[in-house]
């Protein structure tokens, strides 16, 4: 009997491997970090380089699935559905092989997936903006928040074809990792029929049906004449997570140790996806905390563009509901920099030092920070701003540095909720997802009292993958649609963090104090 399910998730580090039974018990997990990438292999960090090896991919999510499905009847299973980061592209070939995993381009940096956060491709991003603001008629960055970001699918893209002439002569087409592992899965890779996913090609690739897909092709050659005829590679005819992608190709099911009637459902990035699995439902935001933040909304349809986020897409979390994406570039990869700064001179207690930060009482140093540490994302997305850390003196204390860091994370967001409600739009309390929100009390209070608003933790420690499971269980049948299953199969809250009003002023004069800090920092880079 088919009742069981499996979500993949891909993340910045790690895949990791969910097998959930229909009502969403958590039968059995396992993740597997990307051996290449855990060796720093292919990135530089210096530069805003980072580069991911689809050996580490396909190897890590063999070795998951495997673990997972030990002791398991293979015919018990009825689907598989996926999330990956994003936009995290790569040049393939006219079979849709990705370039790395051709001998001559093995160790080629460009012929590999440029993960999400790298920042190489900002001249790029400059040249788009240019010709979109002052040359289209039609200003397709205008459902992407009206400004296109260097971590998106088209900066990327250009950014290869420019640079590595040996890449740009055998590339067939840039696709996306959600859409190629499950290409993978299905046996279709052919960059030009590849499903594409709705929710990539909207937040990260200029798609909307306004204009009958991507923009035409006299928009990108204007832009660069390298990028003539590239919007032919993609498959305009986009699918939501509801759509099922096909059934597992015998490749992958003898690889994996399944069976080939196992459907692959729709995939998604990797937050909208966590949304699904938090539970997502109008009026509540929900921030994946992680790396970066992504803070995800489902609401009815806008018909009025949004200034500033990362997209507004019809149907890229929720069928029927628009999709809105904000965040932050950078937010637990801030802790960790710290924790690797201090470690210089040896190894550092993460938990003492967050200890020692929460008996600080908030306001009680001068010590502030800016959270641009990997640029701004949200709102109107800026890769060339830096992070800062100010007010120091020679009395200054690594727990200060680190709670002003974490506060200043937290502003960040509020940020975004301020700009979500300025643009007329309604968040009445707050779902967090990650692994931060389930280890960090300190964070996630500072987070309600900053935010004001109820913060609500979801119990499973694996939202995205659970999304992905609630999709596969949807695709497969055993549920009739996605809100059955998401309702079947939620994990429910494992905690619920109130605001304290106490708190309020003080937070009130440092979220003042953030935004005049950044205010200052934005002067002075437009003066460099």
């Amino acid at each position: 009997m088919k009742r069981l399910v499996i979500g993949l998730d891909f993340g910045s580090d790690s895949v990791r491997a969910l097998l959930t039974d229909a009502k969403g018990n958590e039968l059995a997990s396992s993740v597997a970090v990307y051996p290449r990438w855990s060796e720093g292999k292919f990135c530089d960090p210096g530069i805003g380089k980072f580069r991911q090896h689809p050996k580490d991919y396909l190897e890590s999510m063999t070795a998951v699935i495997r673990e997972v499905m030990k002791g398991v009847d293979p015919e018990e299973v009825a689907g598989i559905a996926l999330d990956t980061t994003g936009s995290t592209p790569c040049a393939v070939d006219s079979q849709g092989i990705p370039l790395a995993l051709q001998e001559e381009f093995a160790d080629d940096p460009d012929a590999m997936f440029v993960l999400w956060k790298d920042h190489t491709a900002i001249d790029e991003e400059i040249a788009i903006n240019r010709f979109a603001a002052e040359n289209s008629k039609t200003d397709y960055r205008k459902y992407e928040g009206g400004i296109y970001s260097c971590e998106w699918y088209w900066s990327k893209y250009l950014h290869i074809l420019r640079h590595d002439p040996a890449i740009r002569a055998k590339t067939a087409g840039f696709v996306e990792h959600c859409d190629w592992i499950t290409g993978e899965l299905t046996g279709n890779t052919d960059p030009v029929t590849m499903r594409r996913n709705r929710c990539a090609a909207g937040h990260k690739a200029m798609w909307h049906a306004d204009w009958g897909g991507l923009p035409p092709d006299e928009f990108f050659t204007g832009i660069d004449p390298l990028l003539a005829g590239r919007r032919d590679q993609y498959n305009q005819q986009t699918h939501t997570v509801d759509s099922p992608a096909g059934k597992l190709s015998a490749k992958w099911a003898e690889i994996l140790g399944l069976n080939t009637g196992v459907v692959v459902g729709g995939c998604a990035l990797d937050c909208h996806m966590g949304a699904i699995g938090a539970g997502i439902c109008a009026g509540e935001m929900v921030k994946v905390l992680g790396t970066s933040t992504c803070d995800i909304l489902a609401v009815p349809p806008v018909t009025h563009c949004i200034a500033g986020i990362c997209g507004q897409v019809d149907g890229s979390v929720l069928p029927g509901m628009t999709g809105l994406e904000a965040g932050q570039s950078a937010f637990g990869d801030i802790y960790a920099w710290f924790k690797r700064f201090l470690g210089y001179a040896g190894e550092v207690s993460l938990d003492k030092l967050e200890a020692d930060a929460a008996a600080i009482a908030p306001g009680a140093t001068a010590v502030k920070a800016v959270d641009w540490f990997n640029g701004r994302r949200t709102p109107f997305a800026d890769a060339m701003l830096t992070g800062a850390i100010a007010g120091l003196n020679l009395g200054t204390t690594a727990p200060m540095v680190y709670r002003a860091l974490v506060e200043s994370t937290l502003l960040g967001s509020k940020v975004i909720l301020e700009h979500y409600l300025e643009c007329g739009l309604s968040v009445n309390a707050v779902t967090a997802v990650g692994g931060i929100s389930n280890k960090s009390p300190f964070i996630m209070q500072m987070c309600a009292d900053i935010l004001n608003v109820p913060v609500k933790v979801a119990k499973t420690t694996q939202a995205c993958a659970l999304g992905s499971a609630m999709v596969a269980a949807a695709a497969s049948g055993l549920h009739g649609d996605l809100a059955e299953a998401m309702q079947a199969m939620s994990s429910g809250y494992s905690s619920i963090y109130t605001p304290r009003q106490e708190m309020r002023e003080v937070y009130d004069r440092l979220y003042l104090e953030y935004r005049q800090l950044g205010e200052k920092l934005e002067s002075l880079k437009k003066l460099s």
